[in-house]
């Protein structure tokens, strides 16, 4: 073979390579294209994780805010459905505090006696337990005492059973089927007062995001 045609030879080759390189590689605008539109679905993949995310966090709040919501209301239907005809000493002197006791006139909206207050461990107490509700800063507490008939000493626990309430009433229906905002009804004077019960009772509270809530509460006995 003379070196005029391995030369053409050569450069033939190197054309084939060539034309082969550019067929098969990207250009710079082809690549740039390609991680533009990466970056549009990438985008669009995030929005919708995070509104994924944002729809979740909201059904969570408000289950989470349905499971408060209706274990306050289980507890005030368990502490009247069990209310005991069980009067208590005042902390100071030897009158009596009736059974149940509704008064706007007192820092709580209502304090009672009601029985089942367990006692897993074996304690020396009573199974009848004294508790009040009552409203401070838009979060309704329920309070309880260690003993019935307890002393100046006696601090009450305290734990908060709902957050966002605006107000909360009650009325009460005695055997007469008439209804009282107080406990025991006013100007009753019979000897039984202090050991008085409705025979049902209606709690109305009012909720910063769900609004009015009634429960009409069957006390038995």
């Amino acid at each position: 073979m003379s070196r005029a045609s391995a030369l053409m030879i050569s450069t033939d080759l190197r054309k084939h390579c060539s034309r082969r390189g550019a067929v098969a590689g990207f250009t710079l605008v082809e690549v740039m294209v390609a991680v533009f539109i990466f970056a549009i679905v990438a985008a669009i993949a995030m929005g919708g994780y995070n509104e994924l995310v944002k729809q979740s966090d909201i059904a969570n709040a408000g289950a989470s805010r349905t499971r408060e919501v209706q274990s306050a209301m289980q507890r005030l239907n368990i502490d009247f459905a069990s209310l005991e005809p069980r009067p208590v000493r005042e902390p100071l002197g030897d009158s009596l505090i009736p059974a149940l006791r509704s008064d706007d006139r007192n820092q709580s909206l209502l304090e009672l006696t009601h029985s089942g207050w367990s006692n897993p461990a074996g304690v020396p107490r009573s199974t009848l337990q004294r508790v009040s509700y009552r409203l401070e800063n838009d979060k309704l507490l329920r309070e309880y005492w260690l003993a019935l008939d307890r002393t100046m000493n006696g601090e009450p626990e305290s734990a908060v059973l709902l957050a966002g309430v605006k107000r909360m009433e009650l009325r009460f229906m005695d055997g007469n089927r008439s209804w009282h905002k107080q406990w025991p009804p006013l100007g009753y004077s019979a000897p039984d007062g202090m050991r008085l019960r409705p025979i049902a009772v209606e709690i109305t509270i009012e909720l910063e995001d769900w609004g009015e809530i009634k429960r009409l509460i069957e006390v038995s006995g």
